[in-house]
């Protein structure tokens, strides 16, 4: 259930900056000749167009098109970097392994040894993070080395390179930030530069969730699952409509062509908090589920996410949630 948000960890997400820790979060390392060639006939995304320094958000769809992993691809020289979500670094990398063909030159490891994963986020994380790689460059007398943009751009997917940290520049995926890779015999010194530099260590999810409730965010393991295609999930725009084929992409394709699209991510207010996984009805109907719940600091008011059949997705209609009557409302809840 929802708890109280604190108030200095929300303000720090929407008027400075916070930094949430990721410990469950890890890294796959990509290699091989042929690895962009068997990403791209893997996922939604055109991995073809990445170059070096720069980033793209992807899924792994099932062959009926249903969401199995979404992560983040880092083009490199000499190798993609995957960021799984939490906890499914594992899983992505056994999968991946299970459709190498004997003539795909392709090796996936595990990176996890190498970097520890963060996230900066909020308004002021681009400046947080230029004062914290400055403070560094200064106290080691050493120039900053880019690698596609210096010093670190908001520009989305691009990636800032120093002292061995990545910073991944992400504002359409998950809360507006850098996804941030350090390396993890420099963790420490990072967390402090960033706070020294203005960033929140945030204490639990909490601001976090409702943060991204607000925002209408999808995350894997809440909206995108294999209960739903990308184009449900609220994650339409990792499906790249100009690429050849890939597992799943004829049924997004028919999707978007025939606009046959029958459920979407959508907003609910309610007066009682709800819960994950609570059936949504409509005259006695069900038609959805209730993906993430939060409250609104902002609103102080009981909010969540859901993905609700056409056409009772539309703004304005009113559901029940149990005994509770909810209002569908547009995304994001609160900007």
């Amino acid at each position: 259930m929802p708890t109280e948000t604190k108030t200095s960890e929300y303000n720090a997400l929407t008027q400075g900056g916070a930094l949430q820790l990721r410990p469950e979060s890890g890294v796959l390392r990509m290699t091989g000749n042929d690895r962009i060639d068997f990403l791209q006939r893997m996922t939604t995304n055109d991995i073809g167009k990445l170059k070096p320094g720069y980033s793209t958000v992807t899924v792994l769809t099932s062959p009926v098109a249903r969401v199995l992993f979404v992560f983040t691809v880092i083009c490199q020289e000499e190798a993609l970097l995957l960021l799984p979500a939490a906890g499914e670094t594992t899983a992505l990398g056994t999968h991946l392994r299970g459709q190498i063909f004997f003539m795909d030159n392709v090796n996936v490891e595990d990176a996890g040894q190498e970097f520890v994963r963060a996230r900066l986020m909020g308004p002021e994380a681009n400046a947080i993070l230029t004062d914290a790689i400055l403070a560094d460059a200064m106290s080691a007398g050493s120039m900053i080395t880019a690698v596609g943009i210096s010093p670190p751009s908001s520009e989305e997917g691009a990636v800032a390179k120093h002292e061995g940290a990545l910073f991944v520049s992400q504002q359409q995926y998950d809360l507006p930030g850098f996804e941030l890779l350090l390396p993890r015999d420099q963790e420490q010194i990072w967390l402090d530069k960033l706070q020294a530099a203005g960033a929140l260590l945030l204490e639990d999810d909490v601001a976090y969730t409702a943060r991204r409730v607000e925002l209408g965010r999808p995350l894997p393991g809440h909206e995108a699952t294999e209960a739903y295609s990308p184009l449900e999930a609220g994650l339409a725009w990792t499906c790249a409509e100009d690429k050849g084929c890939y597992t799943g992409q004829e049924i997004i394709a028919r999707q978007i062509t025939y606009d046959k699209v029958t459920k979407t991510l959508v907003g609910l207010r309610s007066q009682i908090e709800l819960t994950a996984g609570d059936p949504v009805a409509h005259n006695g109907r069900t038609v959805g589920t209730v993906t993430s719940t939060a409250i609104s600091p902002t609103l102080d008011a009981p909010i969540a996410l859901a993905i609700i059949k056409r056409p009772q997705n539309e703004p304005g209609t009113m559901l029940a949630v149990g005994d509770a009557s909810v209002e569908v409302v547009a995304l994001p809840i609160v900007g």
